[in-house]
Order: C-alpha cells, then sequence, then structure tokens
C-alpha cells in the first residue's frame, strides 16, 4: 500500500512510549556497567581522565573522535578559516575566478602541511588519470583507476609511496591515505566525465581545481565532479533569503552534538565495553543489545559531525555538498544503508545505477550489487572483516529485491489489495522489523569485531529467546511504525493530496424512479 497510509493517533502514542521506555531501560544498563567497571585494567587506556567537575572519567576508544576534536582541532581550524577568509575576499573581488582560488589556496595548504614530495606524488597521480581520460573509455578509466587505488591498499606499494612523506609531524600517516584515496576517487569520477562529455575534453586546471579544494581533500565527502564544475564556476553567487542563517544553525547544531557526544563519552562506555568479552559476557542482554543499536548511531553523529563541519564551509562557498548520511534509527530497508552519502552517490551514478538500470531484473541487480560492493571492498581496504560486512550486506539488498518481487505476485498482490492501508502497513512493519535487526548486526561487523557481532546475535535470538527477543522486537517494531509516520508526514508535504472541488450547491431534482438499481447507481 501506499506510504501515505495513516495510523490511529493513540496507536502512534503508544508506540512512542515504548520506544523512549526502551531506550531509557538499555541506557540505564549501559550506564550502571559503565559505573561500575570504569576502572578495569583492560579499560585504562581508553577510559582516560575527562572532565574534573564531571568526576568521571571519559571514553576515548574512538581515535578518530579523538583526533578530530582534540588532536586535529586548532590545525583544522585554522586551515579551515583561511580558507573562508580568502574565498570570502575573492568571491567579493572576483566571483569568477573563485575556483582558481580554491586551488591555490588548497595547493599551499597542502604543501605547507605535506611537503612538496607528498604534493608531487598527488598531481603525477591527477596527470596520469587525466591522461587516461582523453581516450574516452570508461572501462579504461575505471580499470586505471581502480589500479591506481589498489596502489595505496596492498604492499610494497603502500610503504613505497609512504616513503615520500618525511617529517615527525603527527598526523602525516593519517592525511597521506586521506588525501591520496579521495584523489583516486575524484580523479575517476572526472574521467568517467570527460568520456561522457560530447566535445572535446576539460582541461587538466579542471581537475586540479576540484581535486585540491581543501575542505574535502583529505577527508571528503566526495562530489562528483559535473556538480563540483557547475558549482565551482557559477557566476551569480547570490543566496535564498535565510540561507546565511540556516547554515549558522548548521553550525551551531554540529558544535551542540560535539559537546553532547563529549558529555555522554563520561557516563556511557559505548566504545570500550564491546572490546572487553569477558566483560561482555556477565552483562544483561539489554545492555548487550543496547550496545550494538548506540554504536550504530555513534557511528553516525560522528559522521554526521564530522562531514557536516566540512559542508557548513563548502555552503559559505556556495556549493552544495552531499548531505550527512541517513541515521540507523531511521533505517530499515537495505537500500538506504550508508554511512557515507558522497561515496554512495558516486558509487550510485557511476556503477550501481549504470549497470543496475531500472533494477527491475533479479540478474542485473545481482551483477550491480557485485560490482558496487567489490569498489566498496577494495575502498576500505580487504581484509575479512571487510570481505564479510560486503557479502551479508550485498546479500541483503538483493534479497529485499527478491522479496520485494515475490510479493507482489499472486495471491499476496490481491490479500493486500483486500487489506486497509493500515493494517498493510502493519503486516509491513513486522517485516521490516527483522530487516533493521539484520541490518544492525551486520554493519556491526564493520563498526566493532566478528566476536561482538556474533555475542549480540547469540544473545538477541538464542541464549534471550523468547523473552528478549519478542521483547526487543516488539520495541523495534514501534520504532519502525515511528519512522513510517515521519516518512508519511514528509510525503504529504513533499506530494500533498489534490483539494477535492467544492459541492455544487444547486438543488438536484428527485430520481423519477424508486428502482433500487438506479438508487445505487447514483
Amino acid at each position: 500500500m501506499g506510504i501515505k497510509a495513516a495510523l490511529p493517533r493513540y496507536e502512534l502514542y503508544f508506540y512512542n512510549t515504548v520506544v523512549y521506555l526502551g531506550l531509557l531501560w538499555a541506557a540505564s544498563w549501559i550506564f550502571d556497567v559503565s559505573s561500575s567497571n570504569a576502572n578495569r585494567k583492560t579499560f585504562k587506556s581508553s577510559v582516560t581522565p575527562g572532565w574534573y567537575y564531571f568526576g568521571r572519567r571519559m571514553d576515548t576508544a574512538d581515535f578518530e573522535w579523538v583526533m578530530w576534536f582534540s588532536t586535529f582541532r586548532d590545525h583544522i581550524l585554522f586551515a579551515l578559516s583561511g580558507h573562508v577568509i580568502f574565498a570570502k575576499i575573492c568571491s567579493m573581488l572576483a566571483p569568477q575566478h573563485r575556483s582558481l582560488m580554491y586551488l591555490c589556496y588548497g595547493t599551499l595548504a597542502v604543501l605547507v602541511t605535506m611537503g612538496w614530495t607528498y604534493t608531487t606524488l598527488i598531481l603525477s597521480h591527477c596527470v596520469l588519470l587525466y591522461s587516461i581520460s582523453l581516450v574516452k573509455l570508461r572501462w579504461l578509466c575505471f580499470l586505471a583507476g581502480l589500479t591506481t587505488l589498489s596502489t595505496f591498499k596492498m604492499e610494497p606499494f603502500i610503504s613505497w609511496q609512504a616513503g615520500f612523506v618525511t617529517g615527525d609531524f603527527e598526523l602525516r600517516s593519517v592525511l597521506f591515505y586521506g588525501g591520496c584515496g579521495f584523489t583516486i576517487m575524484r580523479c575517476m569520477s572526472f574521467a568517467l566525465e570527460n568520456c561522457e562529455k560530447k566535445e572535446g575534453n576539460y582541461s587538466i586546471l579542471e581537475l586540479l581545481k576540484y581535486n585540491f579544494y581543501l575542505p574535502f581533500f583529505y577527508f571528503g565527502p566526495i562530489m562528483t565532479f559535473d556538480k563540483f564544475y557547475v558549482q565551482a564556476n557559477k557566476a551569480d553567487l547570490t543566496r535564498q533569503e535565510g540561507a546565511i542563517w540556516n547554515i549558522s544553525l548548521q553550525g551551531l547544531i554540529h558544535l551542540g552534538a560535539i559537546l553532547t557526544v563529549d558529555i555522554l563519552f563520561h557516563f556511557l562506555y559505548i566504545l570500550s565495553i564491546p572490546t572487553d568479552m569477558k566483560l561482555l559476557k556477565h552483562m544483561s542482554d539489554w545492555a548487550v543489545v543496547g550496545l550494538a543499536y548506540c554504536n550504530l548511531v555513534y557511528d553516525w553523529v560522528k559522521a554526521a559531525v564530522m562531514f557536516g563541519v566540512i559542508n557548513t564551509v563548502s555552503r559559505l562557498d556556495h556549493l552544495d555538498p552531499p548531505q550527512p548520511p541517513k541515521c540507523i534509527t531511521m533505517l530499515y530497508v537495505f537500500s538506504e544503508t550508508h554511512f557515507d552519502r558522497g561515496i554512495n552517490d558516486w558509487l550510485c551514478k557511476y556503477v550501481y545505477n549504470y549497470l543496475g538500470g531500472k533494477h527491475d531484473t533479479v540478474w542485473d541487480e545481482a551483477i550491480a550489487t557485485l560490482c558496487t560492493f567489490g569498489i566498496t571492498v577494495l575502498w576500505l581496504g580487504p581484509c575479512q572483516v571487510v570481505f564479510i560486512w560486503a557479502f551479508f550486506n550485498c546479500f541483503g539488498l538483493n534479497f529485499e529485491l527478491w522479496t520485494a518481487k515475490f510479493v507482489c505476485m499472486e495471491p499476496f498482490a490481491s490479500l493486500e489489495m483486500a487489506m486497509s492501508p493500515a493494517m498493510s502497513r502493519r503486516i509491513r512493519a513486522v517485516f521490516n522489523t527483522f530487516n533493521f535487526w539484520t541490518i544492525v548486526l551486520y554493519n556491526i561487523i564493520a563498526l566493532n569485531s566478528l566476536e561482538f557481532t556474533k555475542l549480540v546475535a547469540r544473545r538477541l535470538l538464542l541464549k534471550g529467546f523468547p523473552i528478549t527477543t519478542i521483547t526487543v522486537f516488539i520495541v523495534t517494531y514501534c520504532l519502525v511504525q515511528l519512522i513510517k509516520e515521519r516518512e508519511r508526514r514528509q510525503a504529504l508535504i513533499d506530494d500533498p493530496d489534490p483539494v477535492p472541488p467544492p459541492a455544487t450547491t444547486q438543488p438536484q431534482s428527485p430520481p423519477a424512479t424508486t428502482d433500487p438499481q438506479v438508487v445505487f447507481h447514483c
């Protein structure tokens, strides 16, 4: 049935109550475990002294978060502040040349930070892939790009190229892999767009402008070349009314999210606890299940904040960057499961949609998803955990398509048409509930470890059966219904129902006959 199927208000109130009580119950278990085990020997390196006025220790197990908001904070604020200042000056004086200014400032920042040998290495990859793009063969551009990307994922090529970067700057290794990896993906986007250009070729200067745009250079997100080219070369820099206010508001929201996460890390050690399997075995089922859910929510918050800060800067440059990832709480289908919308847009444009077409046949979908996840494995770095994660998510995406085609067949289609829209929504939510936890388990593999994923699955499906299993699935069912309600309201905003025409007020003469068939027809 349609997405606009509504449920009674009292039913939605009940779902809200159940979800919030379930979340508070799981959080209370995690809080108790965090408070009573703050001084465990296994937490010595990850749970460190925090803000003294809280009187609690802080979970610092996530290297990325600590790097961004403590070690790297001053560096990135200085670099991005300079970018904003010079971009604003150039936009006021010569807006038609602002993309050239982005190139100059970005190249200078990379040169100062990483040295001339690293900058030369990046330029060599750009020149190589640009030269291959002139041939205008898609398969050759893909082959060259993926081969180049693989040189940063396997030895001895990694060590050989890393040797070009010297010095004792503590973040050099992180910046090296980030800048190189995203450079290759951007160069591939440029090469593939150049293949689509009907007449002539884009100049190498456009590639350098695209690649050395500083906010995106080291950590993304990736904006495909066609979008960047149009937006960065746009001469009209007028903004809609309230645009600056919205940008400022987004910046304040990201700052609030950073402070909220830092506060929660003093009370809920959601990152350190999953590393201690001995402690996990003595925890309640609710605490273990809550940990799995909280880990995915935190990963979304981290990605949303990291990309959001950069996106705020790019919006000041009159760009429309990829949106932050969709929260795991709002996901119950595999087709929307992605933690980097820029990479997802890149893969969909050049691989998934290109090979899958309309995604209406099982065979085309299988080929498209296999190739998509194959490139994703190479991007993340081939290893056992990544292979397992890719296999299960690829299977889940295809299984959704098979299931959707199966339920459209008879007699299921007729059975659903005979139901009310509300009942159809309830039945679909039951199946979406199972899908929700499948997505959680599959992605916990990549975010934590295979051992933690096995433990969560055993607690949820085997050891906790039937009480924990049924209770968790009831709470999840209520959550899925709330997600569907939010989607229904958004659908009504995006595509409002047509307003019926006003009823006529002219009196009508009574029917000339009392034949039952005529009355029924009227």
